[in-house]
């Protein structure tokens, strides 16, 4: 009897130790459209989260978890710097739950949700930490979306919210950018007081600016592709991006707007909305290849297709890229599927045009900066060249996984003249179809 009842015992703490789950890591992304806190650990975590007052504060309740190092570094992970969030406590509430008690800045829409395994990831918890009212909105609608006489204007970073207008679609679109419009709205991440934007910006002679939206692909959770050497994707895309910004804003006519502009995660449709929010007139995405054998090199440049995708290799870096959300973590609510599902089903033949000839002028100028992978613009399945009605490519800047494309694509003067070479296509673009770019509208 005493020896089943030891035995019984025995099976009862092992089945204990069995239920405990283990944090693998836990990571913070700040940034001035939200904080992202991510507890990775070696299953699902059940969780509850309350919402408290004075002090404004998030108490996340972690069941089944065991206190160890990795949970215990959130505490130390908060840079004084991060718009949100004060400070990050951690201690046992209770034997089996583990308390994070996050002291807030601001008051804010938490967002969390669970993924499972992708990628290099095991279980993740996602704690989205987005501001109740976003400050950033009204700085861009007052400075950078109005008529004034600076062509000088922040970067994009509004979530999710009301999208305007697009500025002039050719007719064919008019009804589907309109439908996109009205499914945006629905899925708000963030309420925002602002009026959508509705005004182009002028020059100092009254002619509209050009709004470029340039995406710097992966970042925060996401890392993208990684080099022979260590490097990461979403860190040279960014530097190639904040690099081309700066060469657009020197153009009298024009302006660029990042959709991210430090290291973390905006899911594919949400870029897309992006450039949509500030009207952008282009949207250029930013990426550095990589395949499984190190001699494979070259610059290339896609365009979307709704028939399929024009090669094999096109079709596998679309998948690839695709995958994004997965890696990078997305919610995957009803709201969120509708619009994704929007987004990918509407007509955009028109568009499509014009985003190969733009992707051709870019292709040719790259060219002679270095070796193209392919020597014409292809097309595929990619998500985030989805939008409706802004013209839309992807260059894939050179192979990050080729060791020789890897140095060049970290280095500053490279990344200079890659850049001007975009912009040079860019410019050549707008000047072979005028009747698209308007650049000329009469001040009032």
């Amino acid at each position: 009897m005493f020896r089943a009842i030891l035995i019984s015992l025995i099976l009862f703490n092992c089945l204990i130790a069995e239920a405990v789950t283990t944090v693998t890591a836990a990571r913070v992304w700040p940034a001035a459209d939200y904080t992202r806190l991510t507890i990775e650990a070696s299953s699902e975590i059940n969780q509850k989260i309350t919402t408290l007052k004075n002090p404004d504060r998030l108490v996340l309740d972690l069941e089944g978890v065991d206190l160890n190092a990795n949970i215990k570094s959130l505490s130390t992970a908060i840079s004084p710097s991060d718009p949100y969030i004060q400070q990050v406590r951690v201690a046992n509430f209770k034997p089996g739950t583990v308390r994070v008690v996050i002291d807030l800045k601001v008051e804010v829409n938490p967002k969390i949700f669970t993924l499972p395994p992708a990628g290099q990831y095991k279980h993740r918890l996602v704690l989205d930490v987005y501001p109740l009212k976003d400050p950033l909105a009204s700085i861009l609608n007052n400075a950078g979306m109005s008529n004034s006489e600076s062509t000088e204007t922040p970067s994009a970073k509004i979530n999710q919210v009301e999208t305007a207008k697009s500025v002039e679609p050719t007719a064919p679109l008019i009804q589907a950018a309109e439908t996109v419009k009205t499914i945006e709205q629905t899925v708000s991440a963030t309420p925002v007081e602002d009026a959508p934007i509705t005004n182009k910006p002028s020059t100092k002679n009254g002619a509209r600016l050009i709004t470029i939206a340039i995406d710097a692909g992966h970042g925060g959770e996401d890392p993208g592709a990684k080099g022979a050497n260590g490097s990461r994707e979403k860190d040279i895309t960014l530097a190639i991006a904040k690099k081309l910004k700066q060469q657009v804003d020197a153009e009298p006519n024009m302006r660029a707007i990042l959709t991210r502009d430090s290291d973390f995660f905006i899911p594919l449709h949400g870029r897309v909305v992006k450039a949509r929010n500030v009207q952008a007139d282009l949207f250029i995405s930013i990426h550095a290849d990589a395949f499984v054998r190190p001699e494979a090199r070259g610059s290339s440049v896609f365009a979307l297709s709704e028939k399929g995708a024009t090669s094999a290799s096109a079709r596998y870096l679309a998948k690839k890229e695709n995958e994004s959300d997965l890696i990078g973590g997305v919610s995957l609510d009803t709201k969120d599927m509708n619009l994704a599902r929007t987004l990918l089903d509407l007509s955009q033949t028109a568009t499509i045009n014009d985003s190969l000839k733009l992707g051709k002028f870019v292709l040719t100028k790259v060219g002679e900066v270095n070796t193209l992978h392919k020597g014409s613009v292809e097309q595929a399945g990619f998500a985030v060249l989805k939008s409706p009605d802004i013209p839309s490519i992807l260059v894939e800047t050179a192979f990050i996984s080729n060791p020789d494309e890897e140095r060049r694509l970290n280095d500053d003067a490279y990344q200079e003249k890659l850049t001007a070479a975009i912009l040079a296509g860019v410019k050549k673009y707008f000047a072979s179809n005028p009747a698209l770019a308007k650049t000329k509208v009469a001040a009032e």
